[in-house]
């Protein structure tokens, strides 16, 4: 019996052609599951003709009808929702659902979109193609990495877990809903680590401000190396050793245990690309902590490791030189980013859901639509690539009677105030810090 097959031409550009933005409160309407069923369906292809080497064709059609911002815009607002959404959904005690499966649907859309970019991010074009929305991808895979390497460092082993239809038909399987995420939330960090390796092959051709946020802002290289000491994708279990490789956990023979795996030579790829080139040794600022870290990798560079990976000889000339030089320090250059109106848009959101429930559960708005508020502030320092949003000033009828100032402080675009201000909330000033 013959397998699946890619679709044809015309199906695959109709389908690219349907994608577009969704809003957050959209998640699990009617609308949205079309938009999930293109993507299933594109991720499906993307696998198949990749399996062929015919994946041409769809990555011509998603740079043709720029289609991989939309795709980025989709993942971050997925992970809003079940970072922000699902968790209070869990904790209702009032809320059973005859049928969990919608809600899985939205936690597995998140999984079908990274998969799909991590299968089409290997060509220069989809890169390219992705112009500033290259820097929310690099962000979001910089939460990824940095949960997985904590995971890590605690201790803390992912075991898999399968949902079965009828368990998610049963009352109590909310519960086992928010496991499955924790299992597929584990998955979903090695793909954003495959798409982070494909961005750091195109160094030469990125924006100038995403080198500056992949080396400077997230200070990857020292990510890679915690990815590389602690190894999350391996572990010890009942005194054999497992890893983690095309979506299940393996027992590992004693006489393939030095053998690379795929994720393995993902991290080592991605180090050479962001130690290696000249622009981001130019950028990089080899400090006390930072060249301290890098150095942990001579641990690791054995003979039987660069046999696997002979490009590895050059990382171990360049920190054998590192050892024993002083670099000069990075060159500061005036970079301007444009910010993204995507996080915004989405937190604006909610502030709104949040009012709502409040409304209609007759609880106090702490001030978030009253005639007099004072400092309100959305801290969103967990989420490092999030902006911060604060409402500050005394306000009376609209106007600013008395304001108090924050010591370092930007501007939300205008766009953004008068969103906040037709939901109904007053403000005064609003600030954005990056």
């Amino acid at each position: 019996m013959a397998g699946p097959a890619p679709l044809l031409p015309a199906e695959a550009e109709a389908l690219v052609r349907a994608l577009q933005g969704t809003e957050l409160r959209d998640a699990g309407g009617q609308g949205w599951l079309r938009q999930h069923e293109c993507v299933e369906k594109l991720n499906m292809h993307a696998i198949l003709s990749a399996s062929t080497g015919q994946e041409q064709l769809l990555t011509e059609l998603l740079v043709s009808y720029a289609k991989i911002p939309v795709l980025i815009g989709e993942l971050i607002s997925v992970e809003i929702w079940k970072h922000k959404i699902f968790p209070v959904l869990c904790r209702l005690e009032d809320f059973k659902p005859r049928s969990t499966f919608p809600i899985y649907v939205v936690l597995h859309h998140e999984a079908s979109i990274i998969n799909l970019l991590e299968t089409v991010f290997f060509y220069k074009e989809i890169c390219e193609s992705a112009e500033d929305s290259i820097l929310d991808l690099i962000d979001y895979c910089h939460r990824k990495l940095t949960l997985l390497a904590a995971r890590s460092a605690n201790g803390q082993t992912v075991t898999p877990m399968e949902l079965r239809p009828e368990d998610l038909a049963s009352p109590s399987s909310m519960q086992e809903l928010r496991k499955q995420a924790e299992t597929m939330e584990f998955e979903i960090s090695l793909k954003a680590l495959s798409v982070l390796r494909f961005i750091t092959d195109q160094v030469e051709s990125l924006p100038l401000s995403a080198l500056t946020r992949m080396l400077n802002t997230h200070n990857l290289p020292c990510l890679l190396v915690e990815l590389v000491e602690h190894c999350p994708w391996s572990c010890q279990e009942a005194g054999k050793l497992k890893k983690f490789e095309n979506s299940a956990w393996h027992v590992v023979p004693p006489e393939d245990q030095v053998k690379m795996t795929k994720l393995d030579g993902q991290v080592w790829l991605a180090l050479l690309n962001l130690l290696l080139s000249p622009e981001c040794q130019r950028k990089y600022h080899f400090d006390g902590f930072n060249k301290s870290q890098l150095l942990k990798l001579r641990a690791f560079l054995t003979d039987v490791l660069i046999d696997q990976l002979p490009n590895l000889v050059e990382l171990q000339r360049f920190l054998s030189h590192l050892a024993v030089t002083e670099p000069a320090p990075p060159k500061k250059d005036l970079v301007l980013e444009q910010s993204s109106l995507l996080p915004i848009q989405a937190w604006l959101f909610l502030l709104c859901w949040r009012r709502q429930r409040c409304l209609k559960q007759h609880r106090p708005l702490q001030s978030l639509n009253s005639t007099r508020c004072s400092w309100l502030a959305l801290s969103l320092s967990r989420r490092p690539a999030l902006p911060q949003v604060f409402v500050f000033g005394e306000v009376t009828s609209g106007k600013i009677c008395s304001g108090k100032r924050l010591q370092s402080t930007g501007f939300m675009p205008l766009p953004a105030c008068r969103a906040l201000r037709s939901q109904g909330f007053l403000y005064g000033h609003l600030g954005l810090k990056g």
